[in-house]
């Protein structure tokens, strides 16, 4: 799966010089039991709180994935749900006639992260459906996508396909803390030909109209990190100040890495992707600065106007920021240690190694020991560029979004897709969903998703999984 650079660039500037554009050769059709079903899981997994720690109930909300699959057609030894720690991970088969075709894998996760009642409008786990947006914690990561993705499949075998090649559709776990369950899936299914990640990709709406603007999959991913700075001191009395405090001395640390910027960087996916999202972007400020990083990341005002952007902040390089602080053990005493937690997103092309080490050089503390304290993260490269996955994309959001236009992009956050990539199986994200930017509310407060994407999600996935599989 591994390609260089240029080969990726030159693959890229032949097949992307134009953004695709969904094909108009097919029409959508209903399909009221399908979406009626993706309706009643998704209210029905948000119902569930699948959060990481005490009273997770992950193993619970793939249960209901079971039942589902079970009365759609799916036998018992088809379905696995297995236990992990805490939560559990469901991979169900759907056997193709051709053994010697390599499986198709739709992949996605049942974890949420944490949400407090007290702070959300509506009960985060109770879902709401209001003015056609339903509202729950998991409405846009990722149980509506599940939910969808199950009723779509479903609907696949109700309709009498038959599968050349095996279908698996499996949900892990933990996506959103350690990520132990994707690696376990993934090392499982090593075998497969590819992935469609239904937790990345996806489509945008427009502001004003609501209507879709265009549609992007997801082909590569930033990588997730964790580094820890430590500083250590003797301590002593309070009343007897000395001039090495620790506390001091990590907040010096700190300061000089939140004003530290990394060197902005193009790969041949994100040069795409700026070049044809800024004939969308209404601000035409921001659209100038999107061609003109593309055309020269080293353009400062560029930069520095999509560095501004929270939309557009992560696409331009690495980034880290410090997330969480800690000293002292005395209100009365010099601390004796402080640390902090720096995340970081990282560029494709990158070592963690290297990235912790520049910013120990920033930091330029002597006193401040750095160490590398992520889990469940791993570098990856690019999934390749397919023409059978390229052509059952266009056709599938031919049918589903005809005319939108459809193009690359990068992930910004780390998915279950980095643990296929690192065993040699090329992963893409590849979600239906449409949504505006003012309404991405993914590990927020009051989080939602507009029902509008259920009928032309189900076409969408009926055309994706029968193209890729038959």
């Amino acid at each position: 799966m591994r390609r260089t650079s240029l080969t990726l660039a030159l693959i890229l500037a032949a097949s992307l010089a134009q953004p695709a554009t969904a094909a108009k050769s097919a029409k959508a059709k209903p399909h009221p039991e399908a979406e009626a079903q993706a309706l009643d899981l998704a209210k029905r997994f948000i119902a569930i709180r699948s959060v990481s720690g005490e009273g997770n109930k992950t193993a619970e909300a793939l249960g209901v994935a079971r039942d589902a699959l079970k009365a759609g057609g799916w036998s018992d030894g088809d379905i696995e749900i297995v236990p992990v720690d805490d939560t559990a991970y469901l991979i169900a088969t759907w056997q193709g006639n051709d053994p010697s075709l390599k499986p198709l894998v739709v992949s996605g996760h049942m974890d949420v992260v944490e949400a407090k009642p007290v702070d959300w409008t509506r009960d985060p786990f109770t879902p709401v459906v209001e003015d056609g947006i339903l509202y729950g914690r998991g409405a846009s990561d990722m149980k509506f996508d599940a939910a969808l993705a199950t009723a779509s499949l479903i609907e696949l075998r109700r309709s009498g396909f038959k599968p050349r090649r095996t279908i698996v559709i499996q949900f892990s776990g933990d996506e959103e803390t350690t990520m132990k369950t994707g690696a376990i899936i993934a090392e499982r299914l090593k075998g497969a030909e590819l992935v469609i990640n239904i937790d990345g990709g996806g489509g945008t709406l427009d502001e004003a109209s609501g209507k879709p603007l265009y549609w992007t999959w997801q082909g590569a991913e930033k990588t997730y990190a964790d580094f820890q700075i430590e500083v250590t001191n003797p301590g002593g009395h309070s009343s007897a100040p000395r001039p090495e405090n620790a506390i001091v001395q990590l907040s010096t640390a700190l300061e000089r890495i939140g004003a530290y910027h990394f060197k902005p960087e193009l790969s041949p996916l994100t040069k795409a992707y700026f070049e044809t999202a800024a004939g969308f972007e209404s601000d035409s400020a921001l659209a100038g600065a999107m061609r003109a990083f593309a055309a020269n990341p080293a353009d400062e005002a560029a930069v520095a106007t999509l560095r501004a952007n929270p939309s557009y902040v992560g696409k331009i390089g690495t980034t880290c920021v410090p997330t969480m602080l800690s000293g002292g053990h005395a209100l009365n005493a010099l601390p004796q240690r402080a640390t902090a937690n720096i995340n970081c997103r990282i560029f494709p092309g990158h070592k963690p190694a290297d990235i912790m080490a520049e910013l120990a050089r920033v930091a330029n503390v002597p006193q401040a020991r750095f160490s590398d304290v992520t889990e469940g993260s791993i570098a990856t490269d690019a999934s390749p560029m397919r023409a059978d996955l390229m052509a059952a994309i266009n056709k599938a959001m031919g049918v589903a979004y005809p005319g939108v236009p459809v193009f690359p992009s990068q992930a910004s956050g780390a998915s279950d897709s980095m643990w296929y990539r690192a065993v040699g199986v090329p992963s893409y994200g590849a979600s239906p969903t449409f949504s505006k930017d003012s309404e991405d509310f993914s590990h927020g407060l009051n989080e939602r998703v507009r029902l509008s994407n259920i009928a032309p999600g189900v076409n969408y996935y009926l055309v994706l999984l029968g193209e890729l599989a038959k």
